[in-house]
């Protein structure tokens, strides 16, 4: 399709990873970005032979969504390694795979609700929180290496400014990059496309799907969303795309959209 590899998401319709490939195949999409909640995606579910063979043999790649509950900077130290041990573990299949992209949530983690405002503990507590991030940064760096894989961070429901100080320490990090959802931007008036405008020289990766005010990952051209001209962002960035639908109706009918934009 043009210049822009388009992926799809692992579908709940879907039960398994060779009817994911299948799907991807017949729509002429390019990768499945494998999310990793779904049981049959954990690590100790995966059979790396066999993902190897798709790729060979249906000309595709994968790239994987961490866990959205994903929380390395838990204050709770046997919750954070263990968070921190799923990410190693994920890099090491990655460099198996040739996987070129990890997306990851940031998260806000918990805040107290006072009256007149809330109080994000990682706010409260930012040293630590910069800290352990530092810690990841340094981790994933020395893991990766020169290996050609990315750590995208993706935007969800509006980022806080200590959240926005973390990622940009990590984004100091060659190992790092952005992953821009407009869908989930668009649901929150756009909040967040300054901070990705602010560093669109590290944004590789987006996920495509139509919003409006209240509702996301809708098919293509069945919202609000200036589509077009995140497409031509998508071009002008060289970013990875997946048409990020939740059933496989919403996703035939974005790739149609997309085969009528091209």
């Amino acid at each position: 399709m043009d210049d822009i590899l388009f992926g799809m998401p692992t579908l709940i319709e879907c039960d398994s990873l060779e009817q994911c490939v299948y799907l991807c195949n017949s729509l002429g999409l390019d990768f499945i970005e494998i999310n990793m909640n779904m049981p049959q995606y954990q690590q100790c579910n995966m059979d790396i032979e066999n993902m190897r063979e798709m790729m060979k043999n249906k000309n595709i790649f994968f790239t994987l969504h961490l866990d959205e509950n994903l929380n390395i900077c838990d204050f709770n130290e046997a919750v954070s390694k263990a968070y921190l041990e799923t990410v190693r573990s994920t890099i090491e299949i990655s460099k198996e795979l040739k996987i070129p992209i990890i997306n990851m949530h940031m998260a806000k983690g918990v805040y107290f609700t006072l009256p007149s405002k809330k109080i994000y503990l990682f706010e409260k507590y930012k040293k630590i929180y910069l800290e352990k991030l530092l810690s990841f940064r340094e981790l994933c760096t020395d893991l990766i290496g020169e290996e050609d894989i990315k750590i995208c961070i993706e935007n969800t429901n509006g980022y806080e400014a200590f959240q926005e100080e973390g990622i940009e320490l990590l984004l100091e990090s060659k190992v790092f990059a952005l992953t821009y959802d407009i869908g989930h931007d668009h649901s929150i008036g756009g909040k967040d496309s300054a901070f990705v405008r602010r560093n669109i020289d590290r944004l590789i990766h987006m996920h495509v799907h139509d919003a409006t005010a209240n509702k996301n990952h809708l098919a293509l051209g069945t919202g609000e969303i200036d589509v077009a001209s995140k497409l031509n962002l998508a071009k002008e960035n060289n970013c990875r795309c997946v048409l990020e639908t939740k059933t496989v109706e919403g996703l035939k009918q974005s790739v149609k959209y997309i085969n009528s934009y091209f």
